[in-house]
């Protein structure tokens, strides 16, 4: 969900990811494997690199809004006190009712990624010359629907 972080007291370092470089992220669910953004591995993550970064310092009074799908890493520099204001601008039925935080991908996200996984269980029947094909083919499928609306 879009979220202000209101700082109270204390300092905070806040770097941020656009949606856009999710594939150099590495997620595993909703979180990024690279935990310490600061000196990633990238034997382990080469693909980090092309991560744009943004970040910001905030002082006692600050509010930065996050808006929803960013990818954030907070770094407390010093004690302090901060509250997070989130809300919902998507009509309630895309949420999932026992998701009191916001927590959950959008219903109908989630739905999607389980077709995926099964799709690519199903896959697994298949030699692996066949499986890496096809499985090349929807990703493509995939880029071809989801970007149509960002190239015309």
């Amino acid at each position: 969900m879009d979220n202000f972080l209101i700082q109270v007291t204390g300092r905070k370092r806040v770097v941020l990811y656009s949606p856009r470089d999710v594939p150099y992220l590495y997620l595993s669910g909703t979180k990024s494997e690279v935990l310490d953004v600061d000196n990633p591995d990238f034997e382990k993550y080469p693909l980090f690199v092309k991560a744009k970064r943004y970040q910001c310092h905030l002082e006692a009074g600050d509010v930065l809004f996050i808006p929803a799908m960013w990818f954030h890493n907070v770094i407390s520099e010093e004690f302090g006190v901060a509250l997070n204001v989130f809300w919902k601008h998507l009509p309630a039925e895309c949420y999932d009712k026992s998701d009191t935080y916001g927590n959950k991908d959008p219903t109908a996200a989630s739905r999607a990624i389980q077709i995926l996984d099964r799709a690519l269980k199903t896959l697994e029947e298949l030699p692996e010359e066949y499986r890496d094909f096809y499985a090349r083919r929807m990703v493509l499928r995939i880029q071809e629907k989801a970007y149509r609306n960002d190239y015309g």
